[in-house]
């Protein structure tokens, strides 16, 4: 098809027919001093090799490589193997569209297929889909997808030690949604956990299902079972949210612990950090939760010569137009992290997967074993852990953002500070560790915070 711009009597039977004079008086919402921008400062064009060259003066600049880090809190650093980052950036696997026609489809229908598999391996349950945005709307999607089973029922339970930002995710995709409402359950100061007291009580008939991160957002690893079992007495829906995917292959499967609907951050699997993703939603579920699942789901069949084949087995809201009961949908770009996470998990395979994931732990114990011998700071909740911890900080001895300061001149990322979030954590860390600490980057970082007893 052939582009054609408008002519300048175009323009002027487009004016006429609006009622305008000007093209301008169309964006007349905007502050004027924001509308046009003087276009003087823009440089002129350079050469493709002084361009090049230029990008390279400017990324001189970043000085964040020269940082040892232990930041996490939802975004996670783990190695990926080049072979990962080698095949996903293939045209065949970068460019292609939805794979509405399976005949044409059949490497892309094939990859969703597999990590939909592998998704359902490490969460022992029944389905997996491919995929969703990130994490933070895969809790959303989760808590309508136990709404829409529910039906009657209008009230979700989210837990208070869930990420911050997930429950404001949660809280935005149901604020217009005037028949559902969100309840909250705390949490024990103490142990860093749902508080299950509270949960026995709170539950109702009105309840469609209750959201917990396991970890949850203190690191700390939540009773899935015992959780499990207390809504299912009330025939409510557990669902888990699983913020750091490396959990997945240490930790108990939340298809094991009865959990009925699990979903998360899948970044840990082959996707690098970067200023707010692209990052990777999954979701997996129990078989009757099928038909009301969000995304894509990719099943697998055999054509007409008996062949083994693929195709897209429930169709998205463009062939049903449900409008606000419609699931979601998943775009195409964000179906290329799905295939990425497939190949890194297929390169690591379940012994590499099992032997990462533990050094994430072995590394998290090593830290709070050592830390222990200092008084001025102290491990916050020492059991129950995964690869995060809460590192509090005496206030008598240093306020918090002395402490971090003070370490970030030593080039040194400590962790988030949990006031960001939880005014009761006034003086508290969440410190992470992964893979890529060795035992070196971990002393220096003991020894930097004795240094400032």
């Amino acid at each position: 098809m052939n582009y054609f711009p408008l002519t300048d009597s175009d323009r002027e039977e487009i004016c006429r027919l609006l009622g305008i004079k000007k093209t301008r008086e169309l964006f007349s919402d905007i502050p004027r001093e924001n509308a046009y921008y003087p276009l003087d400062d823009i440089p002129s064009a350079l050469p493709e090799n002084e361009l090049i060259e230029r990008f390279k003066t400017i990324t001189r600049k970043n000085k964040c490589s020269h940082y040892l880090s232990f930041l996490g809190g939802g975004a996670y650093n783990h190695f990926t193997p080049e072979v990962v980052k080698h095949l996903s950036q293939k045209g065949e696997f970068l460019t292609p569209y939805t794979p509405y026609q399976p005949e044409v489809s059949q490497g892309s229908l094939q990859a969703m297929f597999e990590y939909q598999t592998m998704i359902t391996m490490l969460t022992s349950m029944d389905v997996g889909n491919a995929s969703l945005y990130d994490g933070g709307t895969a809790a959303a999607e989760g808590a309508l997808l136990a709404l829409r089973k529910a039906r009657k029922k209008n009230k979700i339970l989210v837990a208070r030690n869930l990420h911050p930002e997930y429950s404001e995710i949660i809280e935005t995709y149901l604020r217009d949604l005037e028949e559902y409402k969100i309840d909250y359950i705390d949490f024990i100061r103490e142990t860093g956990t749902v508080n299950l007291e509270e949960l026995e009580k709170k539950v109702c008939d009105d309840c469609a299902g209750f959201l917990f991160q396991s970890p949850n957002f203190f690191g700390v690893v939540e009773d899935s079972k015992k959780i499990s079992g207390i809504l299912h007495n009330k025939n409510i829906y557990s669902i888990q949210v699983v913020v750091e995917a490396m959990s997945l292959p240490f930790l108990q499967p939340a298809g094991a612990n009865g959990v009925d609907i699990v979903v998360g951050e899948a970044q840990s699997f082959g996707l690098p950090l970067g200023y707010g993703g692209p990052y990777l939603g999954f979701m997996a579920v129990k078989d009757e939760f099928i038909r009301q699942m969000p995304g894509r789901l990719v099943g697998e069949t055999v054509d007409a010569e008996g062949k083994r084949g693929y195709v897209l087995t429930l169709s998205t809201r463009e062939q049903h137009i449900k409008r606000e009961k419609a699931t979601s949908n998943i775009c195409t770009n964000q179906a290329w992290c799905a295939l990425r996470a497939a190949m890194y998990l297929a390169a690591m395979g379940k012994t590499g997967l099992m032997k990462i994931s533990k050094m994430n732990h072995l590394n998290t114990a090593y830290f709070v074993k050592k830390i222990a011998a200092f008084s001025h700071v102290s491990i916050t909740y020492k059991k129950n852990f995964f690869n995060e911890v809460v590192l509090e900080v005496n206030r008598e001895n240093m306020a918090v953002d002395d402490f971090m300061d003070k370490l970030e001149e030593k080039g040194i990322l400590v962790g988030v500070p949990l006031k960001w979030f939880h005014k009761d954590y006034e003086s508290a860390i969440l410190v992470n560790f992964t893979e890529l600490h060795k035992k070196a980057d971990i002393d220096t970082l003991i020894d930097a915070i004795g240094e400032l007893q």
